[in-house]
């Protein structure tokens, strides 16, 4: 991608910063984000950031060729706490956004939406199976998906669902910011290197398809360059469980701290158990295949406290 104008909304956040800083290199790269859980030290100089929220009136859409809607609460404890927020910021900010952006001549959206709407899989979940919301959060993805289909049919526009897969980078990268709310492997890493146990829900035999943010930016990256329609996976294919994370992570930190299980507070009838991404969709749309492998990932978090 390359002399585009481009509109990153929760582009101070996590994956939001990682694409802004990545696109800015070749594109006139505007970051928007409220700072509820982004921070703009997250972004190099190259990108112009606007403190605002995707609720307001007079978002920077004019001469945008490209929006990535990354803005969201993006929790299931967040949509517990606030359930009216979470609608308000993750469906109405999604619509206000993209309004905004196709009345000033914009026509490619590509948008965040979830793998928790699967539930359990422990087989590669395929785009077309069905799926039901279980929580506030996968409520208000799914209604973006739904409202992704609406601005489709009636207006023409390409409109991109990314269903990401556990993205992680490590507190090395853009991830310290969000704490508790960070990926596992930046939590647990950071747990371990600083010698205190890393807190798993349950008997730790729960699965996730870790996937590196590096990958999750080139399939946005992608998606936007093809211009696509509908809904994508972007996930490895692989799983590896909670238990199997603090044994690699102790291997690859050359230490050996012990994790401490708790009860799961996370009500077991919505907890997500396993995971695993069915990506060929993307990768038959666009050559998209991930290039960061688990141990290597690993490496790149564990890195940083060498």
């Amino acid at each position: 991608m390359q002399g585009k104008r481009v509109l990153v909304t929760g582009g101070a956040g996590f994956i939001g910063s990682n694409l802004a800083n990545h696109l800015a290199a070749d594109n006139d790269v505007v970051a928007v984000d409220d700072c509820y859980l982004g921070t703009p030290e997250n972004l190099g100089d190259a990108v112009e950031f606007r403190d605002a929220s995707v609720l307001d009136d007079d978002l920077p859409t004019e001469g945008v060729d490209i929006l990535f809607h990354l803005a969201a609460l993006s929790s299931y404890q967040m949509h517990e706490d606030e359930p009216v927020r979470g609608a308000r910021v993750n469906v109405e900010g999604f619509v206000n956004t993209v309004e905004q952006a196709r009345e000033d001549g914009c026509d490619t959206v590509v948008y965040a939406s979830t793998s928790s709407i699967y539930g359990d899989r422990t087989e590669p979940s395929p785009e077309d199976m069905d799926v039901e919301a279980r929580t506030g959060y996968e409520a208000s993805k799914l209604a973006r998906e739904r409202y992704g289909e609406y601005f489709s049919y009636h207006y023409d526009m390409s409109m991109a669902g990314m269903r990401f897969f556990s993205v992680y980078e490590g507190f090395g990268g853009s991830e310290e910011h969000k704490g508790e709310f960070a990926n596992l492997i930046a939590q647990f890493a950071d747990d371990i290197a600083n010698g205190e146990p890393p807190v798993i829900y349950g008997d730790g035999t729960q699965t996730r398809d870790f996937t590196h943010v590096d990958d999750v930016v080139r399939g946005l990256e992608l998606a936007g360059d093809h211009e696509l329609d509908g809904i994508y996976n972007l996930g490895t294919g692989e799983s590896y469980s909670t238990n199997t994370l603090v044994e690699r992570l102790n291997e690859e930190l050359g230490t050996d701290v012990e994790p401490e299980y708790v009860e799961n507070p996370i009500p077991e009838k919505v907890y997500v158990h396993d995971t695993m991404a069915d990506s060929s969709k993307m990768k038959e749309a666009t050559g998209w295949e991930p290039e960061v492998s688990f141990e290597e990932g690993l490496a790149r978090v564990c890195s940083q406290y060498e």
